[in-house]
C-alpha cells in the first residue's frame, strides 16, 4: 500500500505531466517499442543552458568559487567567448572529443559549456587518475585537445597521447584562467547548430573487465536525464507549495563531489540551470570548509557520498555553524549504510536525508527515495524516477523476475547512454536488444516497487563513492616481477563504505616488501585504488573448479580475520 507521501507526490507529478505543461511526455521509437519523453525539453544541451542562463535567471548568482562570482548570465556569456576561441584558435569541429582534466572550478564549468557550445564532445577525463590512466582515457576517446589544470597535465609528461594539452587555471578569472582557449580575434556570428542526436558527452566507469570504458551520450539523453531531475524536484516544490512551505530563498548547493562523474555533472550541475540554483565551489573535500561555505552561502541542498554528510552530522564541531537553510542531505554513488539514515535525521531535525541510484551509464537516472518514505525504508534506493524510468529485474537469460524475487537490476530510459566508446562487445553485453541496461547489481523490488540493493554481480569495489575494478588492480600487481599470484577484493570500512584489499604471493627467493610492493602499484593507477591493505600468503592461492582464484572465500577469510582483530 502506497504512503500518505507517495499518493501526495504522485498526484502533483499527474498535475506536471499534463498536455501542454514543461514536462509534457511523448513517446519515441526505440529498441522495437515506445519509450516516454519530454516533447518540450530542449534539443540540447547549447539550448538548455541559453534558455536558462539568458532567461529567468539570468542576473542570479550561479557559481561561487572563493572570491570569483558568477551570474547566469555572465557564466553563459564567458562560455560562449571560449566556445568561439575553441573553434577559430584550436580548430575544434563538430563531434571532436573535448577532454578535460582538473579538478573543480567556476572555470571547469565555463570549459564544459564551452566545449559543447563549439559543438566538441565533453569528455570528462578522471581528475585522480595517474598519468597512464589519463593517457589512456585520452587516447580511447581520441580526444584531439584536452583542456588540463597545472598538475593534471605534468602527469601527462612523458606519455604520447595524440591529444593537444592545453592549460587552464583555476585561481583567477575566467578571462585570465581559460585565456589559453580564446581568440583575440572576436566571436564568430554564430556557433555550430547542435541536436539531439549529435554526440554530447563521454564519462568513464569501471567495469570488472579491468580498464575504464567511456560510456558516450548523445545530448537527447543527457538533456532528457537532467530534465527527468528537474521533475523530480519541481514534484517536490509542489508539494512544499500545496502545503503552504515553499521556499523563500534561492536555491544553493555545495560542490563537494568531482564534475566528472555523473553525480556531480547531471543532478548538480546540469539540474541547477533549470532550478536556478547557486553553486558554491569548494577545491577538495574538507568537512570544515564545506559547513563554512554552507553557513556563509545559506546552503539549501547536499549531495555527496554518503561518507561526507555523515562526516558533517558527526562532526565535534557542527555546532560552531548555522547549516540551517539546508534541507537535504541527499547521497549517491554508493550505499548509504542504514544506521547513516538516523544519525544524520538526529543532526537535522528540521531537514531530511535523501537517497538517489542512478549510473553513469544512465546518466545518474534511476530511483530516488525521499524524506519520510526514506526513513521508513532507509535501506531501500527508492521508486523508479517518473515519468521515464523503467526498471527491470532480470534473470540470466534476460526474462523478468515476479516482484520480490532477485535477480539483476536494470534500467531502461531514454536518458540511457549509447554504448562504449570504441567497444562494441562492452556494449552489446550490457544493452539488451529490448533496451534494457545490465546494472550488474542485485536486487529485488517489494509491493511497493521499492528498489533493494542487496549485492553486486561485477567485481566492483566501492570506495566513497570511486568505482575500484578487481582485475584493473590485480594487473597492476601482476605488473611487478615478483608476483606469483594475487587476488584484490573489497573490505567494509566505516568511513567510506568499502576499501581495496589484496592477498598476494611472491615467486620463489622474493625480498619483495609490502611498501614497495605498494610503492609501485601506486605508480601505475590512481592513489585511491591501490590497496589499503595487503597480505603476504605463504602458499598458493585458493582456485575454484574453473581454476579461477576464489576471490570470494579470500575476502570472506580475511573480511572475518579484521573483524576479529
Amino acid at each position: 500500500m502506497k504512503t500518505e507521501l507517495d499518493v501526495a507526490l504522485n498526484t502533483v507529478m499527474d498535475h506536471l505531466l499534463d498536455q501542454g505543461g514543461p514536462f509534457e511526455v511523448g513517446t519515441i521509437e526505440r529498441f522495437g517499442r515506445e519509450l516516454p519523453i519530454f516533447v518540450n525539453a530542449p534539443p540540447s544541451l547549447p539550448h538548455y543552458f541559453g534558455y536558462f542562463c539568458m532567461g529567468e535567471h539570468k542576473d542570479k548568482t550561479f557559481l561561487v568559487d572563493g572570491d570569483i562570482r558568477l551570474t547566469f548570465g555572465e557564466t553563459y556569456m564567458a562560455a560562449r567567448a571560449v566556445a568561439a576561441g575553441l573553434i577559430a584558435t584550436h580548430g575544434v569541429k563538430k563531434g571532436d572529443r573535448i577532454g578535460i582534466a582538473a579538478r573543480n572550478s567556476a572555470n571547469w564549468i565555463v570549459a564544459y559549456m564551452a566545449s559543447l557550445m563549439a559543438g566538441g564532445c565533453a569528455t570528462l577525463l578522471n581528475g585522480w587518475w595517474s598519468g597512464e590512466e589519463l593517457r589512456d582515457g585520452i587516447a580511447l576517446a581520441d580526444c584531439t585537445l584536452v583542456l588540463a589544470d597545472e598538475q593534471r597535465a605534468k602527469r601527462l609528461d612523458g606519455f604520447d597521447h595524440g591529444a593537444k594539452i592545453v592549460l587552464m587555471d583555476h585561481d583567477s578569472s575566467w578571462q585570465d584562467g581559460l585565456s589559453n582557449l580564446m581568440t583575440s580575434a572576436g566571436e564568430p556570428e554564430a556557433l555550430p547548430e547542435m541536436g539531439p542526436d549529435d554526440l554530447a558527452t563521454i564519462l568513464y566507469t569501471s567495469g570488472s573487465t579491468g580498464q575504464s570504458k567511456g560510456a558516450y551520450s548523445d545530448h537527447r539523453g543527457v538533456v532528457q536525464g537532467t530534465m527527468s531531475y528537474v521533475a523530480q524536484s519541481a514534484m517536490a516544490l509542489g508539494y512544499l507549495t500545496a502545503k503552504g512551505e515553499a521556499p523563500t530563498r534561492q536555491p544553493c548547493a555545495l560542490v563537494a563531489v568531482p564534475l566528472f562523474h555523473v553525480t556531480g555533472e547531471v543532478p548538480l550541475f546540469l539540474q541547477s540551470f533549470a532550478l536556478g540554483r547557486k553553486l558554491v565551489l569548494i577545491p577538495k573535500w574538507d568537512p570544515v570548509a564545506a559547513m563554512k561555505a554552507m553557513e556563509d552561502e545559506e546552503v539549501t541542498y547536499f549531495v555527496g557520498v554518503p561518507l561526507m554528510s555523515y562526516e558533517i552530522a558527526t562532526h565535534p564541531d557542527r555546532a560552531n555553524y548555522d547549516l540551517s537553510a539546508c534541507q537535504s542531505f541527499a547521497a549517491g554513488g554508493a550505499p548509504r549504510p542504514v544506521e547513516h539514515v538516523t544519525r544524520i535525521k538526529e543532526a537535522f531535525p528540521e531537514g531530511f536525508p535523501l537517497l538517489g541510484y542512478g549510473l553513469t551509464e544512465t546518466n545518474g537516472v534511476g530511483c530516488g527515495n525521499f524524506n519520510e518514505n526514506y526513513l521508513a525504508k532507509p535501506g531501500s534506493t527508492g521508486t523508479p524516477s517518473r515519468p521515464l524510468v523503467d526498471i527491470g529485474i532480470l534473470d540470466d537469460d534476460g526474462q523478468c523476475l515476479p516482484q520480490g524475487e532477485i535477480g539483476e537490476v536494470s534500467i531502461r530510459t531514454i536518458a540511457n547512454f549509447l554504448g562504449y566508446w570504441d567497444n562494441d562487445e562492452a556494449t552489446k553485453a550490457a544493452i539488451m536488444e529490448d533496451g534494457y541496461f545490465r546494472t550488474g547489481d542485485l536486487g529485488y523490488l517489494d509491493e511497493e516497487d521499492y528498489l533493494y540493493i542487496v549485492d553486486r554481480k561485477k567485481d566492483i569495489i566501492i570506495r566513497g563513492g570511486e568505482n575500484i575494478s578487481c582485475l584493473e588492480v590485480e594487473q597492476a600487481i601482476y605488473a611487478h616481477e615478483e608476483i606469483s599470484e594475487c587476488s584484490v577484493f573489497g573490505v567494509p570500512d566505516e568511513r567510506l563504505g568499502e576499501v581495496p584489499a589484496a592477498v598476494w604471493l611472491p615467486v620463489e627467493g622474493s625480498s619483495l616488501t609490502e611498501d614497495e610492493l605498494r610503492a609501485f602499484v601506486a605508480e601505475h593507477i590512481a592513489r585511491f585504488k591501490v590497496p589499503e591493505l595487503l597480505w603476504k600468503a605463504d602458499g598458493p592461492l585458493p582456485r575454484l573448479g574453473t581454476a579461477k582464484i576464489d576471490r570470494k572465500r579470500l575476502r570472506e577469510l580475511y573480511t572475518a580475520e579484521l573483524a576479529a582483530g
